[in-house]
């Protein structure tokens, strides 16, 4: 059963030797990310899945160990999705994959390393950004019966449409569907998750839709109380930071 959530955006600027002399403008989402997830090490969990979206040939499962880097946003940085693991092998003696987290489970990586997670065993689920509402849903019912006490981490961004400097331009429709988002976010409103229209999500080039859809279908029966504390868009784009308990 799901018994915490923590939701986070996914931007590797929120990593410091990313945004090099920007970083003191995410310091604050940084710092509501890093609280969320003390929350989830207090609710005790026995499982911490990590779930964010992934290009193609990049979704499925990470199992602990596996590494990411951000040399691909030119910093010689290397993570890796919990600590527990040798280089070769993970805690369960079988090899760790060579594929690479894709960047949203690298943040992840880096946001427990920051917070020296060591409350449970953790594995990553790389989310296809196109997977429809039901497909998500189940994948996140199938996350909450795996423990009896299971965390997730949610890896995503709003819509990226929010200015005219933002990565999709200007849409109109992104602050309407953001202000939906936050609210079902904040107050652990599962339905309403479920009921974010995919396609216009697409259009406005929001990351969080699946992986929000995900904890939708972790959350369903649990009975979670909700509470936002991150909002912004920087860089015209929608961050929120959320907690589940």
């Amino acid at each position: 059963m799901l018994v915490a959530a923590a939701v986070c955006p996914s931007p590797p600027l929120l990593v410091p030797e990313v945004a090099t002399g920007a970083a003191p403008e995410l310091d604050a989402a940084r710092a509501a990310c890093l609280d969320a997830v003390g929350l989830l090490a207090a609710a005790r969990p026995d499982r911490l899945y990590v779930v964010g979206p992934a290009p193609e040939g990049a979704h499925g499962v990470y199992p602990a160990g596996s590494a990411g880097s951000f040399e691909g946003f030119g910093v010689d940085l290397s993570v890796r999705l919990g600590d527990d693991a040798s280089e070769d092998e993970r805690p369960d003696g079988r090899p760790v994959e060579d594929r690479p987290l894709p960047a949203s489970l690298a943040v992840a990586a880096w946001l427990l390393g920051r917070a020296a997670w060591a409350d449970a065993p953790i594995e990553g689920l790389g989310v296809d950004g196109a997977a429809t509402p039901d497909v998500c849903a189940g994948l996140g019912r199938g996350l909450a019966e795996a423990a009896d006490r299971v965390a997730l981490l949610v890896m995503g961004d709003g819509s990226a449409c929010r200015t005219v400097k933002a990565p999709g331009y200007l849409d109109e429709r992104a602050e309407g569907f953001d202000a939906a988002a936050a609210r079902a976010l904040g107050t652990a409103d599962a339905a309403a998750l479920l009921a974010l229209d995919p396609e216009l999500a697409f259009e406005l080039k929001v990351a969080g839709r699946a992986p929000w859809q995900v904890l939708a279908g972790a959350a369903e029966g649990a009975g979670l109380d909700g509470r936002l504390l991150f909002e912004d868009a920087p860089y015209g784009v929608g961050y929120f930071v959320a907690a589940w308990s």
